[in-house]
C-alpha cells in the first residue's frame, strides 16, 4: 500500500524559511501529480499547492509568491520551499496524489512560526 511521508516541518521565526519534502513508500512519484495540504489546530485541512505529472502548479491565495511547489523525479520527491513564513503558516504539512481515491494520509510534518 502506497503510504506518504512527509518531512523537513520545524520551529522557524517570522520572515524564516523551510523547505518540506514529500516521499511515497511503494509507489512511483514522477508520474503523479501530487498536492501539499495544511491544517491547524481546529481547522480544516487546506490545500496549498499543487503539480501535475507534467510540472504546471498552483497555489493557495494565501501562499502565492512565499511557496514553491517542485518535483525531482530522480530522487522520487517533491519539495514545498517555503519563504517569508507567516505565524499563520503554523500547520501539519500533508501531501498526497492528486485526485481520487486519496492515498491513506501519513503522519505530516508539524510546521511552527514563531518568534
Amino acid at each position: 500500500q502506497v503510504q506518504p511521508v512527509e518531512s523537513g516541518g520545524g520551529l522557524v521565526q517570522p520572515g524564516g524559511s523551510l523547505r518540506l519534502s514529500c516521499a511515497a513508500s511503494g509507489s512511483v512519484l514522477s508520474g503523479i501529480g501530487v498536492d501539499w495540504f495544511r491544517q491547524a489546530p481546529g481547522k480544516q485541512r487546506l490545500l496549498v499547492a499543487t503539480i501535475s505529472s507534467g510540472g504546471s502548479t498552483y497555489y493557495a491565495d494565501s501562499v502565492k509568491g512565499r511557496f514553491t511547489i517542485s518535483r525531482d523525479n530522480a530522487k522520487n520527491t517533491v519539495y514545498l520551499q517555503m519563504i517569508s513564513l507567516k505565524p499563520e503558516d503554523t500547520a501539519v504539512y500533508y501531501c498526497n496524489k492528486i485526485g481520487f481515491p486519496r492515498w491513506p494520509w501519513g503522519q505530516g510534518t508539524q510546521v511552527t512560526v514563531s518568534s
